[in-house]
């Protein structure tokens, strides 16, 4: 009878493994954690971290190309205000969307 729900559920749930970044390392840092060996938890974490960092730093990069070249001037005034806009806004998600 749930035949259809299937698919769905599972695509969600691999976006879900896809996009969040920790839990595909819950059982990389676990397997070697659970065997004492602390250099493999190590080079786990710290492959994950400059990945992380990397992709940040190639995420804002690509933003900041693309936006500089729309004609934004006018608005550089307003940035602080639009930078605590997007705080607000991120953070009223999170208590009233529960995001």
């Amino acid at each position: 009878a749930f035949e259809h729900f299937r698919w769905p559920a599972l695509l969600v749930l691999f976006i879900v493994f896809v996009l969040g970044p920790c839990e595909p390392l819950i059982p990389l840092l676990m397997y070697p954690a659970a065997s004492n060996d602390m250099a493999a938890v190590a080079a786990v974490a710290s492959i994950y971290g400059l990945t992380t960092v990397v992709t940040m730093l190639l995420v804002v990069l690509l933003a900041y190309q693309g936006l500089s070249r729309l004609p934004l001037q006018g608005l550089e005034r307003y940035s602080h205000a639009l930078a605590g806009l997007a705080v607000f806004v991120s953070g009223a998600a999170v208590k009233f969307l529960g995001i």
